[in-house]
C-alpha cells in the first residue's frame, strides 16, 4: 500500500487510473544512457521539477552487531528542477530528509553536497556522503532528459512548467527496505511507482499517456529501481549506524506506515 502524505493512494483504479498511466498531457522523452550511474547505487529519493512527492515498498535491512540498523525509518530525497531558471539560479535543487528532518543540499551542477544540520554533520566525513554526488546528479541529469516531452504535453498549462519527483526508501520495524517514486508537475502529483514490484500508479486522471511510456521504456524502470531499492538502501543502512541515537532524541514518526510530507 502506498500511503503519502497520510492519504491511502492504494492501487484502486478508475478510468484513467494504473489501466493505461499516464494521459497525453505528460510524456517523456527517449532515454539516453548518459544519466545512468556508473557504479551501483542505492538510497531512496524524492525528485523534484517544482511540486509534491510519494512513497514505495523492498528488502532486507543490512545486520550489524547482530541487530537491525533500521527501525521504521525513512530517506528520501526531493529534487526540484527547473527548465527556465533565473539569472545565476541552479537548474536543479536537491533536498535530503531523513525521517522528515533535511540534512542535506545540493546544486546539481555542483561538486560539493552541503550539510544543513546536526544529522548532516555526522556523516558528511563517511564515504555514503561523498558516493551520493554522482548518483544525485545522474537523477538530476535523467529528469531533465524528460522535461522537453513533458513541456510538449503540457503545453496548454499556463506560466512556466516545473516537474516534481521524490525517491524514498523505508525501512519497516520488521527489517524490510521499500523503495518509491512520486512524479509530479506544478504541484499536481500525477504518476507513482513501486520499485519493489515494479508497478506504476496514475495519481491524477490526464497522465495515463506520461504512465505508459515510462512503464514500456525497460531502461528508465530499470534506472528507477535501481536507485531506489539499490542506492537508496545502501545509503540509509550506512547512515543509520551514526543516525540510529540521534534520531532517537530528534524524534521520529510513529512506527507503522510512514508519511512523508509533500513538497512544497
Amino acid at each position: 500500500m502506498f500511503q503519502i502524505a497520510g492519504h491511502d493512494v492504494s492501487p484502486t483504479r478508475g478510468p484513467d487510473e494504473c489501466g493505461r498511466g499516464f494521459s497525453a498531457k505528460c510524456t517523456l522523452t527517449p532515454v539516453t544512457t548518459m544519466w545512468l550511474p556508473k557504479a551501483r547505487r542505492t538510497c531512496a529519493l524524492a525528485v523534484v521539477i517544482r511540486g509534491p512527492s510519494f512513497l514505495v515498498p523492498g528488502s532486507p535491512c543490512a545486520m550489524s552487531q547482530h541487530r537491525t540498523l533500521c527501525n521504521a525509518h525513512s530517506l528520501c530525497y526531493n529534487f526540484t528542477v527547473d527548465p527556465q531558471p533565473s539569472p545565476g539560479e541552479p537548474w536543479c535543487v536537491v533536498q535530503g530528509q531523513v525521517d522528515g528532518n533535511v540534512f542535506l543540499s545540493y546544486d546539481c551542477g555542483g561538486a560539493k553536497i552541503q550539510s544543513t544540520s546536526p544529522l548532516g554533520e555526522e556523516v558528511k566525513t563517511t564515504n555514503t556522503w561523498e558516493t551520493q554526488t554522482e548518483t544525485l546528479r545522474d537523477i538530476g541529469d535523467f529528469l531533465k532528459w524528460q522535461l522537453p516531452d513533458v513541456i510538449l504535453e503540457k503545453h496548454t498549462a499556463r506560466g512556466p512548467l516545473t516537474l516534481q519527483a521524490r525517491m524514498t526508501c523505508q525501512c519497516e520495524e520488521n527489517g524490510h527496505i521499500s523503495g518509491s517514486w512520486q512524479f509530479s508537475v506544478n504541484g499536481q502529483m500525477c504518476l507513482l511507482f513501486d520499485s519493489e514490484n515494479g508497478r506504476w500508479i496514475v495519481a491524477h486522471s490526464g497522465w495515463g499517456h506520461m504512465k505508459e511510456k515510462w512503464e514500456n521504456d525497460r531502461v528508465v524502470t530499470d534506472f528507477l529501481k535501481r536507485v531506489s531499492m539499490g542506492d537508496c538502501r545502501a545509503w540509509l543502512q550506512d547512515f543509520m549506524v551514526r543516525w540510529e541515537e540521534m534520531l532517537k532524541t530528534t524524534g521520529n514518526p510513529p512506527s507503522g506506515n510512514l508519511s512523508i510530507p509533500p513538497l512544497l
